[in-house]
């Protein structure tokens, strides 16, 4: 049972081949072997062209291919992991009208802010379970108002993962999932939001198909087949956001599970039965991959902090170019704790959810020119990444949801151990890696959807962690302290606002 998994990242694709079986890796690519560019057109927009997310994953799967490990044909399902809360608008004759607006786009901050006190805060919580905010609705009600012309060319719109499968099969459906994370989805009537849909103008019929998360979502063309590969009717059965998804992949499926990831975003995600919300929205909730599953309630708490693998990658560009990720890494170990008083808020990538969609850019405090280096300004940066995840994670545990354990997978960020120590130190908790990644959680998620596991935890049988990050007693007090002056400098920042 070959299963083929695509994650849609902001950086870049990759596809991963998998036994269904033994649950093993049986080849992956990427593409490009560089970083895609996000578009900025003006301050604090972010935009990808969709055609290049189809193209980068042409060519991943095309590499795999090439691998020469496995026959294309043998593949049995398909299943498909994306960034998240993106815009992705075709005509009716499937072409995109514009650019995507990304998940860490910010134009839309007021339009959501005005839509929460117009529908009503009360409302918007206890059905959206959070703000309209600058999610996907917001955005789209942004080129309804900015506009007019594209909007009035648009058949469906949807988000990155809808629009690959639309590519491989023709077919535009959705989910449940996929609609709460866009705030579409009214989980007291279990169904699309009247009150977004009327509040901002929008016919129904503007959202693709909805489909059980676990099901046929379409079936691969034989012009896509001979693009690809693959096997002609090949069904995509399985898409998910890259955290919900992410969470899947660590088996992170049952009330109390906690899950981690750390690439351009960083992301706490924390699973429940129970229908909650942050009455601040700092964090969001979104129906899980397996909500409503056999009629099981499970939500998905999400603490996103968008400036982590990207400030990392802008000190590798801008700071270190001549070092490799694994030489900024072991240069950073070699700084104390605390970078002597050296303090970076990693706030940089857009409006901060966490910080209640404010905009208050990255900041570097305490630099000081005789005494630090290229090092110290790395350890800063990866120590604040960590700290901005511990802020989040304090702000989680007002809505009831505090981890005894989290699970990673051993990759972006967890591949440092400055940035892991400075993370379990903080926090307080212990991290277990697992050698996973958003493809292997998508191809396994694709072998739930055709039926291959009675059930989602059979997916995950074979899984077994390949370390623990445990706290240190001595670390977690001297963490403790330097914490509580990254957070006083945060919050000084924050006053200014």
């Amino acid at each position: 049972m070959l299963l083929l998994g695509i994650d849609i990242g902001t950086s870049s694709i990759k596809v991963s081949v998998v036994d269904g079986a033994s649950g093993l890796l049986v080849t992956s690519a990427q593409y490009p072997d560089t970083e895609n560019t996000i578009s900025s057109p003006q301050a604090d927009w972010a935009e990808q062209d969709p055609e290049m997310w189809w193209d980068c994953t042409v060519n991943a799967i095309q590499r795999c291919n090439s691998s020469g490990k496995y026959n294309p044909k043998d593949i049995q399902a398909i299943g498909i992991a994306y960034q998240m809360h993106g815009l992705v608008m075709v005509d009716r004759d499937q072409r995109v009208l514009r650019p995507s607006i990304i998940w860490c786009d910010s134009r839309a901050v007021e339009i959501g802010n005005k839509a929460f006190e117009a529908i009503g805060q009360e409302k918007c919580l206890s059905k959206l379970l959070n703000s309209p905010g600058n999610f996907t609705a917001s955005k789209l009600a942004w080129v309804k108002a900015n506009e007019p012309k594209i909007y009035g060319s648009v058949y469906k719109i949807m988000l990155p993962g809808d629009f690959i499968a639309m590519k491989l099969t023709n077919a535009i459906t959705t989910s449940n999932s996929a609609l709460s994370e866009g705030i579409f989805w009214d989980f007291q009537q279990n169904d699309v939001s009247e009150d977004i849909l009327k509040h901002y103008g929008f016919p129904k019929t503007i959202l693709p198909e909805l489909k059980p998360l676990f099901s046929n979502h379409g079936e691969v063309t034989s012009t896509m087949a001979d693009l690809t590969g693959l096997r002609a009717g090949t069904p995509v059965c399985y898409k998910a956001g890259d955290q919900p998804n992410n969470a899947l992949s660590l088996n992170v499926l049952e009330p109390g599970e906690v899950a981690a990831t750390a690439g351009t975003s960083g992301v706490v995600y924390s699973v429940s039965d129970q229908i909650s919300y942050d009455p601040l929205s700092r964090v969001n909730t979104f129906a899980h991959v397996n909500h409503q599953y056999q009629g099981l309630n499970r939500l998905g708490t999400l603490l996103c902090i968008n400036g982590t693998g990207i400030l990392n990658r802008w000190m590798r560009d801008q700071v270190a170019p001549q070092w490799s990720y694994s030489q900024m890494n072991e240069a950073a170990s070699a700084i104390k704790a605390g970078a002597n008083g050296l303090r970076i808020l990693p706030f940089g990538n857009g409006a901060e959810r966490v910080l209640s969609n404010k905009t208050i850019h990255s900041t570097i405090t305490g630099l000081n020119f005789n005494i630090h280096t290229t090092a110290h300004l790395i350890r800063a940066a990866q120590e604040g990444i960590a700290f901005s995840l511990k802020y989040g994670v304090d702000i989680m545990a007002e809505t009831g949801t505090a981890p005894t354990v989290i699970r990673a997978g051993k990759a972006n960020m967890f591949l440092s151990n400055v940035f892991s120590q400075a993370l379990v130190n903080t926090i307080g908790v212990a991290v277990e890696l697992y050698d996973t990644d958003g493809a292997k959680g998508a191809a396994l998620g694709a072998g739930i959807g055709i039926g291959f596991f009675a059930k989602p935890k059979e997916a995950f049988e074979n899984m077994k962690s390949i370390g623990t990050i445990e706290p240190e007693k001595a670390l977690f007090e001297e963490y403790q302290e330097i914490y509580a002056n990254w957070k006083l400098f945060l919050e000084k920042q924050l006053s200014y606002v």
